[in-house]
């Protein structure tokens, strides 16, 4: 899930691999590329070789079972509704869930569990 200003994900890293800082510069790095250099660096982040729209920690959490798993999806695809973006999880277009909705894990007008509150429903 991409926001203006941050992202969230959910890996899974292959069996007995807990490498996390790798995978994380690899996707940073990739990402990266694909956008224009129009951000103001420090001085330390051009000695680095860094780009100056990432952070350099992150925020990891092994999931424990399947409502933990659940719960994390839920919390990734309402993201955009929580910061005011959109209304509807459905009109955030860089988003997981319209694939999702596609293999029948959510109904196109989810909404966190507010649905009868929310303006998505057809």
């Amino acid at each position: 899930m991409v926001l203006p200003e941050h992202l969230h994900c959910i890996i899974e890293l292959p069996p007995d691999d807990a490498d996390y800082a790798t995978r994380w510069r690899l996707v940073k790095m990739e990402f990266s590329k694909a956008l224009p250099r129009a951000e103001r660096l420090s001085a330390v982040r051009i000695r680095r070789g860094e780009r100056g729209i990432w952070q350099r920690r992150y925020w990891e959490h092994l999931i424990r079972d399947e409502r933990d798993y659940l719960a994390h999806l839920d919390y990734v695809h309402i993201n955009p509704v929580k910061h005011g973006l959109v209304e509807c999880v459905a009109d955030w277009p860089y988003s997981t869930f319209h694939h999702l909705v596609e293999k029948g894990i959510y109904p196109q007008n989810w909404a966190g569990g507010n649905e009868a509150e929310a303006r998505c429903n057809d």
